[in-house]
């Protein structure tokens, strides 16, 4: 089976992507991740004006086949949660790179983008 792994993407081992622009991060879980937890029902998300720590849950996706804490792949203020995924979690499902986003995050430290993986890397692992 082949999944969507975005190039302009830095990932996590734990299946989290992160979007940058500017000091802008935006968050959410990969193709690879929604397809292994199936269906989701439920998400739950920090508010905003919460601090995140890179590698640090910050929330659980609930599925019809399991529960997954989620991991934030950079430290920030959390500046935007998708609300709409609390009406719609099969967002997630739908598209996960898209309008199934988590949150956004002002970065702390640009840096810690160095320690995610590429696509190319990404890719290896769920290959």
């Amino acid at each position: 089976m082949s999944f969507d792994v975005p190039d302009d993407l830095r990932y996590l081992e734990s299946h989290e992507w992160v979007r940058v622009d500017d000091a802008t991060a935006r968050v959410g879980i990969t193709d690879f991740a929604q397809d292994e937890l199936g269906d989701v029902v439920f998400v739950e998300l920090p508010d905003e004006g919460e601090e995140l720590t890179a590698g640090e849950e910050f929330g659980v996706v609930e599925s019809i086949k399991a529960v997954s804490d989620v991991y934030a792949p950079v430290s920030g203020t959390v500046t935007a949660v998708n609300d709409a995924l609390f009406d719609e979690p099969e967002l997630v499902n739908e598209d996960p790179f898209g309008e199934g986003w988590m949150l956004e995050v002002e970065l702390a430290d640009a840096g810690e983008l160095d320690d995610l993986l590429s696509a190319d890397a990404y890719g290896d692992q769920i290959a």
